[in-house]
């Protein structure tokens, strides 16, 4: 296993036309969350990844286990348990590609993790353990079992990724910020969106986000700033790149996720802090091409066309 990921998949309903929910007469079920999300792209782009998990014991947890394994995550430590629903959101979807989510989560699968789900012998053989704000966010029970998982894989020595995709529709800014803030000097790669780090710290320039985050002990910072592109820092350089143009924008959730699995495989592909930028806002501008939360998750080949590293036939 290359990497690990811990949290909540859930059923998005993606609605067949745009415009407000409470128009949209007709929904495709549809797999998502950020963490699967990202061991997905993971999968696609070479690396292999492995999904920490519970599911509700339904025909929803089931399709769940089934896409994401076929997909080529490894669910050997995902299970299903009685008496909680697989949880369930509803996505509203405007003509910009931007959109809405309205989420029925409570009483999430997750909340039966216990410590003993989470087994030495699978974290010894990882590099990376890949944490998102959000299983943190839906239940007080998941706040300990992040700060479990995270100390285990500081004992075998994997890096810990962080994306704090702070969803205050799931927790308050408060509870976000103290959460964050207990975990960010056990953070060695923080991958957080322009709009976060200034919930987080204020409005500033954008070194002096850097700066600050490096103050926790952070290694490797980077800030993702969508059509503007990335910037970062490994505690030496200060890397600025430009964005990718994406073909068309029609669908933004997915994105961030996206860039974290581009910025993560290429560094365990052995390629550079700033290469790693290049291919992760490659793969983010590539995702909101496509409609759904992680059907335009690229292959490894696809980015190698957009950058200009491979040719590709298409007939």
């Amino acid at each position: 296993m290359d990497v690990i990921t811990l949290g909540d998949a859930l059923i998005s309903m993606y609605p067949m036309k745009e415009g407000a929910l409470r128009l949209c007469p007709q929904f495709e079920r549809k797999a998502g969350g950020a963490e699967l999300n990202f061991a997905i792209g993971c999968a696609r782009l070479g690396v292999k990844p492995g999904w920490i998990s519970k599911l509700g014991n339904d025909d929803f947890g089931r399709y769940i286990f089934s896409f994401a394994r076929g997909e080529g995550v490894d669910v050997t430590h995902v299970e299903f348990v009685n008496g909680y629903s697989t949880s369930v959101y509803f996505r509203e979807v405007l003509s910009d590609g931007s959109s809405k989510s309205f989420y029925y989560r409570e009483n999430s699968p997750t909340e039966a993790l216990s410590e003993s789900d989470f087994e030495s012998a699978y974290f010894r053989g990882a590099k990376v353990l890949h944490i998102t704000g959000v299983f943190p966010s839906i239940h007080q029970h998941n706040q300990e079992m992040v700060q479990y998982a995270v100390k285990l894989a500081k004992k075998h020595g994997l890096l810990i990724s962080f994306d704090p995709n702070i969803r205050l529709k799931m927790w308050t800014m408060k509870e976000a910020k103290a959460f964050i803030e207990s975990i960010l000097p056990d953070v060695d790669i923080l991958l957080t969106g322009e709009e976060e780090a200034e919930m987080l710290l204020g409005k500033m320039p954008l070194h002096d986000y850097l700066a600050e985050f490096h103050q926790y002990g952070v290694k490797q910072v980077v800030i993702k700033r969508g059509a503007e592109g990335a910037i970062g820092s490994d505690q030496q350089t200060i890397f600025d790149v430009a964005a990718v143009q994406p073909r068309a924008v029609v669908d933004t959730v997915g994105a961030g996720d996206g860039f974290d699995a581009g910025f993560i495989s290429s560094l365990l592909k052995g390629q550079s802090f700033e290469q790693a930028l290049n291919f992760a806002n490659a793969v983010g501008s590539m995702v909101v091409s496509v409609k759904g939360d992680n059907e335009g998750l690229p292959y490894y080949e696809e980015v190698q066309a957009v950058l200009g590293e491979l040719e590709m036939v298409d007939r």
